[in-house]
């Protein structure tokens, strides 16, 4: 598949975009409907947020299933089929009677997650010049950050007034109107890449994919520490009301949007440093929410910078697991999202976990900052090591 370059190269993309919304939008809305769905289904907040775990387990454990069932697939084939899954389970989640149907349709939605995003971001990259490949990568992703800026506080709005089901069903008509987008916009034959199942399995196995997956997981797991219980903190210790979260929400997915600019700047520049440092940036900010989170004005700010410094994570890290795995992009770049749902499903077991056993909603944000230390000395590890390796080389080549 021949990069591209200028308008055609980002029509694409901006179809994938499109698709990546409604597949953002019905992650992360249950957020800010976590409350409404718990009392409709007659379960506390914890349990309403095992649907945030549930759903982020299906992106991990379908992940692995559906790259190899599509392996050999032609990527576009592959994504169409994805998204039909998507339309489908979303469909299943706008009619489910009780609790255990609406997180088994959670679950059969999330089938399609890390497939199509590993695959989307590995097309994306492949349509536009090698310099530029973290900037298509974010360029798809920000249909997941603008998921957060509009699709989510709507969302949230739209369950509130009508029922959280009307919000489902509205997902269910962007998954239709992006299928078309993809079948219209998407090249029409996108050749499978890749060796080998067993080649690529080998491949998975270096060191430095296994630390790339870790440090994936665990960024998400500081992030969903604390945004599955977002809408609980900001009504119960801010002191604000259910529609004004809509606003915050509002402001947090604008933050996602800035901060995934920035990564897929920051990522083409210089990659593990650019992590590395946010990282640090991270730390620091959770650390001040769990100080600003009792005052209006300081949390809201606090939250819009948060969500900067967490998704110019994202499209760094998804490139650097395809950097490390070259000889299995596509399924490494799949496996990595189910790396990120992983880190969401145990951030917010965790978080869920910490809240039960006493921590109040107010100490939660140190629970994140925790997680970020860990993927902090992780992330120098593996820098460390590839200087390491670049020693070794340079010394091989003048002996």
């Amino acid at each position: 598949m021949a990069a591209r370059t200028g308008f055609f190269a980002n029509l694409p993309i901006l179809a994938l975009a499109l698709a990546s919304f409604g597949i953002g939008t019905t992650e992360f809305v249950i957020m800010g409907l976590l409350p409404d769905v718990a009392t409709d289904l007659g379960v506390s907040i914890p349990d309403a947020g095992l649907l945030v775990t549930g759903y982020a387990l299906g992106v991990t454990f379908g992940a692995p299933f559906l790259a190899i069932a599509t392996s050999k697939m032609d990527r576009r084939r592959a994504l169409m089929m994805l998204i039909g899954i998507f339309i489908f389970g979303n469909f299943l989640c706008a009619i489910a009677p009780d609790y255990w149907l609406l997180m088994a349709a959670r679950v059969v939605t999330a089938f399609c997650h890390g497939a199509f995003f590993g695959l989307g971001a590995v097309v994306a990259s492949n349509l536009v010049a090698p310099q530029k490949r973290v900037q298509a990568i974010a360029l798809m992703f920000s249909g997941l950050t603008l998921a957060n800026v509009l699709g989510v506080p709507f969302g949230t709005a739209l369950g509130q007034e009508f029922g959280w089901r009307s919000t489902f069903w509205v997902v269910v008509g962007i998954g239709i109107v992006a299928a078309i987008a993809l079948y219209i916009c998407l090249p029409r034959r996108i050749a499978a890449t890749g060796g080998s199942l067993i080649a690529e399995a080998r491949a998975l196995a270096k060191v430095q994919v296994i630390f790339a997956m870790l440090i994936s997981v665990l960024a998400a797991a500081s992030m969903f520490s604390v945004f599955t219980y977002i809408t609980p903190m900001l009504q119960n210790v801010t002191g604000i009301s259910a529609r004004e979260v809509t606003y915050v929400l509002l402001l947090f997915g604008a933050g996602l949007t800035v901060g995934n600019y920035i990564g897929g700047r920051l990522g083409d520049w210089r990659l593990m440093p650019a992590i590395i440092i946010t990282f640090v940036l991270l730390i620091v900010i959770l650390a001040v929410f769990a100080e600003t989170v009792t005052n209006v004005i300081p949390a809201v700010v606090t939250v819009f910078v948060w969500g900067v410094v967490s998704f110019a994570l994202v499209s760094p890290l998804q490139m650097r697991v395809v950097n490390e795995a070259t000889e299995a992009p596509n399924l490494a770049s799949t496996l990595n999202q189910g790396a990120f749902n992983l880190g969401n499903a145990a951030g917010a077991w965790f978080g869920g976990l910490a809240i039960i056993h006493g921590v109040s909603y107010q100490d939660i944000p140190w629970l994140g900052a925790g997680i970020a230390v860990l993927a902090l000395v992780f992330s120098i590890w593996s820098h460390l090591m590839d200087r390491r390796d670049e020693v070794f080389v340079e010394t091989a080549a003048s002996a």
